[in-house]
């Protein structure tokens, strides 16, 4: 795959403050990266550095196989997290004012229907909600057509009918070519756009991957809560661990065609459940653990402890 966004160990810091630790990645043409990580854990200071609004302290970047101060600017789209453009104009006019910045543009108002905001043309932008902000934003940055799209935080403050508007405009983008790179706190909008995530923690790329190779490296085990004060013997023999977490039992790992056979142990033992769950594990527990791991490691604090009841242990209420 030929890297068409690519960092080699970039480091930056502001004063003692540590912000890229020696990140390096590759992204191709037409992929989308989704980008996630606390807040503080590098993101913006990443794309900036991609985007040559800021300048490593070492290592290499290069956009479309250039420097990024470089790149061909009629190539590259950027929304920033941070933009306020002039109140003072139109959502039309706002997107001619883009369309003027380039040799070659899109017309508008198809920029507009693009994300959403046809019948918004005519509005000031100052009175527009914050989620037609956005949306209007994104546009700006798509009036060029660019061949690689920078995008911090896409969808923030967007309704969900806006967000779905924008994510279906982020994949006829990748799918028409266009290679799109993107910072989200949002789990599920890097686990329906991303070809690949990846995870800066603490200033570190800690973990890179297709969705779902990081959610079966690290998501953890299926689950299955069940509602009830069943002692914990009651599904010694399903070879599965199980536990108990503030009225419930959990087991681990079971399949769900096997829901039948716990639901068989209550019924079997006359003991009665409220309620019954199965749940797999999804992008936002791969986040929250890996993130945990390394706050963990940086302030020393050891591993968290669970106190659970083993599954011949303790005792089980009825």
């Amino acid at each position: 795959m030929d890297a068409v966004v690519a960092t080699k160990d970039v480091r930056k810091t502001y004063g003692d403050t540590v912000a890229l630790s020696g990140v390096s990645l590759s992204v191709g043409a037409g992929e989308v990266f989704a980008l996630i990580g606390p807040n503080g854990a590098g993101k913006t200071t990443l794309v900036r550095a991609l985007t040559g609004t800021t300048t490593p302290d070492s290592g290499t970047t290069r956009v479309l196989g250039a420097h990024p101060e470089k790149t061909d600017r009629d190539r590259l789209g950027v929304l920033p997290q941070n933009f306020a453009p002039p109140d003072r104009l139109t959502a039309r006019e706002l997107l001619e004012y883009y369309t003027g910045l380039y040799e070659e543009a899109r017309d508008p108002e198809a920029v507009l229907a693009d994300v959403g905001m046809a019948d918004a043309g005519r509005t000031w932008y100052e009175d527009l909600s914050g989620g037609q902000k956005r949306r209007v934003c994104v546009g700006t940055a798509l009036v060029n057509d660019p061949d690689v799209l920078f995008v911090d935080e896409p969808t923030t403050g967007i309704d969900p009918a806006g967000r779905r508007t924008v994510w279906r405009l982020i994949e006829e983008l990748a799918e028409t070519g266009t290679t799109v790179f993107l910072t989200t706190h949002d789990m599920a909008e890097a686990e329906r756009l991303a070809d690949r995530v990846g995870l800066l923690a603490d200033g570190s790329l800690v973990a890179v991957g297709t969705p779902g190779e990081l959610v079966a490296e690290h998501g953890g085990p299926s689950t299955l809560t069940v509602e009830t004060d069943a002692a914990l013997e009651t599904f010694a023999d399903l070879e599965y661990p199980v536990s108990r977490r503030e009225g419930t039992v959990v087991i681990e790992g079971i399949s769900p065609t096997e829901i039948g056979r716990v639901v068989g142990r209550l019924e079997e033992n006359g003991l009665e459940y409220t309620g019954i769950a199965w749940s797999e594990p999804d992008l936002e527990d791969v986040y929250l653990e890996l993130a945990d791991d390394t706050e963990l490691a940086r302030t020393g604090r050891g591993e968290p402890t669970l106190a659970v009841e083993a599954a011949t242990g303790g005792e089980g209420g009825r």
